[in-house]
């Protein structure tokens, strides 16, 4: 579930404004719901939870956290006022503390035990400033400093206030006041100059500097792809620098390395994918990266970790080693100088191991628990988590299985508790799961020890504790205003003050009492329920405010009584005080609030074939294809449909073309016949001649002057349909109307028909027209749903005899198969009944004829 968290600039600096009129908030607003469009786009962005922190003064500077839904979200935005100064610094520790604020509590961060890729909450944080000095209470600040204190209990067990899925992304606003005259530059969004810049470098993310509306959009686009599941890892080269390799792909060792030169690829900063499971929606993973120190018992307290564990890869090269049924954890690497060096060398079945300094106990550089590989195409390169110290107990479990046969001796135990003594305490148990998912006998001991001291383990509890009142606290403030800055309150002890006989209230009451006045219910404050109405079912009562029950008329007391049982039983799923009719009124500002329609959904099923390409949310229409990351609104796809086509002289909606086509074709709707499940079936399905109710053929053909009018429709006949009548070279004129799955729409096919021998379809042009369409039907087979008519009539426009037709029946039955297409394969078994019944027929009229011969 990925973390959107938007850090607003809310500065006074941004009421600054840009050439179009519109100020910087105002762009920083309408980028924030440019980007949740964007990203509503993908199917994943379903489980998406997005935050809003801006620049007050903590802890009311949250504005939307862990509890707030998407329409809070919406609201606490469009209400930003530019206010104060910019205090980045603040804002952003204010926003990672929100951020880490049940990691201790879920132990996600897994102090002391290994770090564990698929332990994480992948968090983006988006920040939209001007980029202008930082101002404090203090004064003008020249660099970036984040507050060292915290109020999150066990920040001092990570030296950063960032974790290492958590990346931070800044858009620097460089609207101009005033239009440039010179034209803008296309390309890439170059970086910002200012202060966050490099703090975005740390956390893995990247700043850019926006020129222009059209870079803000661009940047935006960007952002999207940047929404991954993963990690960042500092990648570091320890050893010397690898052989180069000669143009034949060997190792050329009379070509020098320059092993002291530093190389862009020598110090990488870059993230790890950790894909989900496709069944389960969740990371799943084994092995776990090794911690920088040996855990020992006698540690009074751990070691502060940083936030990116450093992973020291080694030049040398080694076989990839893997056994049966040991599972172990692959990652792919994000495009950076090391892949790219890895990948020229063109070494796929070669590894490079990784290392972790301080992570062993009799050796300083520590024990390898994995390695850098390239995959097999030389697409990109993986990461491969392994059990530590995997070149030793990889050879010892394959001895186990092939050679003892699970009955192991006792110098393979030896040997197998000497491993063991090299390991760290907290692979002991993912290493105990992993025999006992191999079927290996019970070879580690139940009484696991992790390896950390008993003050340790009781100090992680007291932070747990302790985190659970910390949040409940910062939780409570969200939302809240901060308080308004008011004078000095001045007592007045000159005695003048309104005595006690002048309060209204006080001499009602001593009305009452006295019996002046008959004693009524106190009133309600009107004000405090501004807009709210007591709703009355007989519609031809007005509504009233009733604030009294003596108000009621007597006539009205039953209808009210059926209300107040209805209110109070709660027998109704209306909201109190609703009716029916009010019930879908809907407030404009809440009618594109589809994230919260989303969250109740049912979350979708496996597909069956994984093989086919993924639908793309598309809102509306579920057959609407990807637009290729084009930004468009529903409205600008109605315009930019029509009006983009460009239309030639022989085409439909032509002037020229409409007295042609008058006595030419005569379009018709396609004549369908009901099947069990909706689905259309002709009748004269391949039958030796058109079936009427698919062509409507009028007039005695084309004249041969017309012809040349139709020669870019001709140009177009193999990828259209291409009707013939069987014996005789002549193109049926006709209007085909089918359903095309694709874009759900009504498309006209047409065809037309010719003087004989105008147009002869020679066998060469049979052998095209057949081979399209056995194209086309591979990817109609291929398609969603149950809309088969396309298939059918791509069958029908096959030239041949029917031996031909029937061998394409056959073959689209197999790739239905492929697809289990089960339906599909019942209609197509009927259309094959049908072919050989036909040729049955034709036969028993040959011999008929030659006997009556």
């Amino acid at each position: 579930m990925p973390i959107l968290l938007f850090l607003i600039d809310t500065s006074a600096s941004m009421n600054q404004r840009t050439d179009l009129g519109t100020s910087y908030l105002d762009i920083a607003k309408g980028a924030v719901e440019l980007f949740l469009k964007l990203r509503a786009r993908d199917p994943a962005s379903r489980g998406d939870r997005y935050m809003l922190v801006t620049y007050d003064e903590p802890p009311y500077c949250i504005k939307a956290g862990w509890k707030e839904n998407h329409a809070t979200f919406m609201n606490e935005l469009k209400n930003l006022q530019a206010s104060g100064l910019t205090t980045l610094g603040q804002a952003l520790r204010s926003s990672f503390d929100l951020l880490n604020l049940n990691r201790l509590i879920s132990g996600i961060d897994n102090y002391g035990q290994g770090r564990n890729p698929f332990f994480l909450e992948p968090s983006i944080l988006i920040t939209i400033t001007d980029g202008n000095k930082l101002t404090s209470t203090a004064g003008i600040q020249e660099e970036l400093h984040l507050p060292l204190n915290s109020p999150l209990p066990g920040s001092e067990l990570t030296k950063e206030p960032f974790r290492w899925d958590q990346r931070l992304f800044a858009l620097v606003l460089r609207l101009p006041g005033l239009a440039s005259t010179e034209p803008e530059q296309l390309g890439s969004v170059p970086t910002d100059e200012s202060a966050i810049t490099q703090m975005c470098e740390v956390t893995g993310g990247r700043s850019y500097c926006v020129r222009t509306q059209r870079m803000l959009n661009q940047c935006l686009e960007s952002l999207v792809q940047k929404v991954q599941s993963g990690v960042v890892i500092n990648f570091e080269k320890t050893g010397p620098d690898p052989l180069l390799i000669g143009e034949d792909g060997l190792m050329d060792s009379s070509r020098p390395s320059n092993s002291f030169a530093a190389q862009p690829w020598h110090s990488c900063h870059k993230l790890i994918y950790v894909r989900p499971n496709s069944k389960t929606g969740v990371p799943v993973g084994h092995w776990p990266i090794p911690e920088s120190f040996w855990p020992d018992q006698n540690l009074p307290s751990l070691p502060p970790r940083t936030s990116h564990p450093v992973v020291r890869f080694s030049c040398v090269d080694c076989e990839p080693m893997v056994i049966d049924k040991l599972p172990f954890d692959k990652y792919e690497l994000e495009p950076s100088p090391l892949t790219q060096y890895i990948l020229e060398r063109k070494s796929p079945h070669t590894c490079w191991q990784v290392f972790v300094t301080s992570s062993g106990k009799y050796n300083e550089l520590g024990y390898p628990f994995g390695y850098l590989k390239a995959s097999t195409t030389l697409t990109c390169v993986n990461l491969f988590v392994m059990p530590y110290n995997y070149p030793v107990l990889l050879p010892l479990l394959d001895d186990l299985f092939k050679v003892h046969k699970l009955k192991p001796n006792l110098k393979w135990r030896q040997a197998f508790d000497g491993y063991l003594k090299t390991l760290p305490p907290y692979y002991l148990l993912p290493l105990k799961k992993a025999l006992r998912m191999m079927g290996a006998p019970n070879l580690i001991s139940d009484n696991l020890d992790c390896g950390l001291s008993y003050s340790v383990i009781s100090y992680l509890k007291k932070l747990s504790q302790q985190t659970k009142l910390e949040s409940e606290r910062i939780l409570a403030s969200v939302g809240k205003k901060p308080p308004q800055e008011i004078g000095i309150k001045v007592k007045n002890h000159s005695g003048g003050g309104m005595s006690l006989t002048h309060n209204k209230n006080f001499r009602k009451l001593l009305k009452e009492i006295i019996g002046e006045t008959s004693s009524r219910l106190a009133e309600l404050n009107t004000k405090e329920f501004a807009g709210f109405q007591v709703g009355l079912l007989n519609k031809d009562l007005k509504p009233q405010t009733y604030r009294n029950a003596y108000d009621i008329s007597r006539r009205g007391l039953l209808d009210q009584l059926t209300r107040m049982r209805s209110n109070l039983l709660k027998t109704h799923n209306f909201i109190v005080g609703q009716d029916e009719d009010s019930l879908h009124s809907v407030p404009v500002a809440q009618m594109g609030n589809y994230q919260e329609y989303l969250k109740t959904l049912v979350s979708p099923l496996r597909e069956i074939d994984p093989d086919q390409p993924k639908r793309l949310h598309t809102f509306g229409n579920p057959f609407k294809q990807d637009k290729k990351g084009m930004m468009i609104d529903e409205a600008d796809e109605f315009v930019t449909g029509p009006q983009n086509k460009v239309k030639r002289p022989g085409e439909p909606n032509s002037p020229l073309s409409s007295k042609r086509r008058r006595n030419a074709t005569v379009t018709h709707d396609v004549h369908e016949e009901k099947m069990e499940n909706g689905q259309i079936l002709p009748d004269g399905f391949l039958s030796k001649s058109a079936a009427p109710e698919f062509m409507n053929m009028t007039g005695d053909g084309i004249p041969p002057n017309r012809l040349d009018s139709l020669s870019d429709d001709f140009t177009s006949l193999r990828k259209d349909i291409l009707i013939n009548k069987p014996g005789s070279n002549v193109l049926v004129g006709g209007t085909k109307n089918c359903s095309v799955p694709a874009d759900d729409q009504k498309v006209s096919v047409t065809t037309f028909r010719t003087v004989p021998n105008t147009l002869q379809i020679t066998p060469a042009m049979a052998q095209g027209i057949n081979a399209d369409i056995k194209h086309q039907l591979m990817k109609e087979v291929r398609k969603f749903g149950r809309k088969y008519e396309r298939i059918f009539i791509l069958l029908e426009g096959v030239q041949g005899p029917l031996a031909v037709k029937k061998q394409f029946v056959e073959f689209t039955i197999k790739e239905a198969a492929r697809f289990k297409r089960r339906v599909l394969i019942q209609y197509l078994e009927k259309a094959l009944e049908k072919i050989d019944s036909h040729h049955l027929l034709n036969n028993v009229n040959h011999i008929n004829s030659r006997s009556s011969c």
